[in-house]
């Protein structure tokens, strides 16, 4: 049944080659494929790296075509029965589930956003049986209906979320349970510690006023719904670099813009359908004794500076690393430390959480940690990591109280890095021994990554 469906992806594929789908890549530096878009979508610069087939005309609407893809073409393809995921992706733990009846997300299904989705239906099922994996790419489509995060990386994607909600009410009303999940992801001075994931604004050009402006717009979207849950990941890394890495030039000067552009979202977005969690790195870089304590002092600070919003639920660990939620034996490269993995991490931090006076609730990203131990070569190597595989996926059903859900961030195949060193985003990480190569940039569609994370998933699609 599925060969058949994914046979039928690939001869869609095949007619609509001179044209992107909707949410496909259509520019970029270096792109050589497809610049113009199907009918009912535009090419829309995102930055220099990355331009995306978006809803609407936008001024310049491709030409329709008999291989049109909408946003309800996609969502039938990737669709579930209400409310629920299929059961080879339901999730799998070692210990009985411990319920938590006053989590704000409990029993809810995590969407399927129509962006990763056809990443997958377009691009990585095809791309398979063009290369004799009729089977692996029926699993890929198993893949695309699970419920990911959506990263706002750049102002231009903040309408979408207009999209993705209608196409939420709408499987609400048909009896579905779904929240959106977005990533607020474009602080001035974005990733200061790393070159790969730099973003669009900086503080010398008028970037705080910018980001204000982007926060306000994303707040205008969530309240034209109230009647959809979002569940929002504030800005990864941003803190957590204010923990360790106040020795980077960049760091330093961003440190003040980071805590009241984070307070100025976390205040702006405390609405009543809306859920948050602030980044916290992961076990490997704030689960150390020297780093823990400075952390929750730091959370808790800008919190209560914030006027301790109640969508504030919590903090998000683990976004788009690989560590275990939980392994019986730490691995070598965790250079001895006992909290090495998210469980104990999350155990460690929520007391030191609480005396500060912060939430200690948690998501934990289980989207590339299906592989235990990892073949990193040090705990802190996070760029397109060799040998990973999908893990649990996402659900509100956990094995500890602390913990929310068990969510995907990181959305499996979209790249970390570029590994050509000649490249303006270019990070040393990303060309490491255990980093998989070659790569594209960050956000990019990297198939291989993809295939591996597929082939290694655990447990298995």
């Amino acid at each position: 049944m599925w060969n058949s469906k994914v046979l039928a992806v690939a001869a869609l594929a095949s007619v609509a080659s001179a044209q992107s789908q909707l949410y496909g890549q259509c520019g970029g530096i270096d792109w050589k494929g497809a610049t113009t878009c199907v009918g009912g979508a535009y090419c829309s610069k995102i930055n220099d790296y990355y331009s995306q087939c978006l809803p609407g005309s936008g001024g310049s609407s491709s030409p329709a075509t008999s291989a049109k893809t909408t946003l309800s073409t996609l969502s039938t393809a990737t669709k579930t029965s209400a409310g629920s995921s299929p059961t080879s992706a339901s999730p799998t733990t070692s210990q009985p589930a411990v319920s938590n009846s006053a989590n704000p997300i409990a029993g809810k299904t995590f969407y399927a956003n129509p962006y990763y989705s056809s990443e997958i239906v377009s691009i990585a099922a095809p791309s398979l049986v063009a290369a004799g994996s009729s089977a692996l790419a029926a699993k890929a489509t198993n893949v695309a209906k699970v419920g990911t995060f959506y990263w706002l990386d750049v102002r231009a994607k903040v309408p979408t979320i207009a999209t993705f909600a209608k196409d939420v009410q709408a499987k609400n009303a048909a009896g579905a349970n779904l929240v959106l999940p977005l990533v607020v992801y474009d602080l001035p001075e974005r990733d200061c510690a790393a070159l790969a994931s730099n973003g669009e604004l900086s503080l010398a050009n008028n970037g705080a006023a910018l980001y204000r402006g982007y926060i306000d717009d994303i707040a205008a979207q969530i309240k034209a719904f109230p009647d959809v849950q979002f569940v929002l990941i504030i800005e990864p890394d941003s803190l957590a670099n204010l923990v360790t890495n106040l020795n980077v030039a960049k760091c330093a000067n961003a440190a003040d813009a980071y805590k009241t552009l984070t307070q100025y979202a976390i205040k702006t977005l405390n609405l009543k359908n809306v859920v948050m969690y602030l980044d916290a790195g992961h076990a490997g870089w704030l689960g150390w004794p020297d780093n823990i304590a400075p952390a929750a002092k730091l959370f808790a600070q800008l919190y209560k500076d914030a006027g301790s919003p109640a969508a504030v639920r919590g903090l998000a660990t683990n976004v788009a690393n690989y560590n275990a939620w939980s392994i019986a034996t730490c691995p070598s490269y965790t250079q001895g430390l006992a909290i090495c993995d998210e469980k104990r991490y999350i155990n460690a931090f929520a007391p030191l959480l609480r005396a500060a006076g912060f939430p200690a609730h948690f998501v934990t990203d289980t989207g590339r940690n299906g592989v235990q131990p990892t073949k990193q070569q040090a705990w802190g190597d996070w760029c397109n990591v060799i040998g990973t595989g999908f893990g649990l996926r996402p659900s509100t059903t956990t094995d500890d109280p602390l913990l929310d859900a068990y969510v995907w961030i990181k959305p499996g195949g979209e790249g970390d890095g570029t590994s050509d060193t000649s490249a303006p985003r270019y990070d040393a990480h990303c060309g490491y021994a255990d980093a998989l190569q070659p790569a594209p940039e960050a956000g990019a569609w990297f198939q291989n990554y993809f295939v591996q994370l597929l082939t290694n998933a655990s447990p298995a699609f």
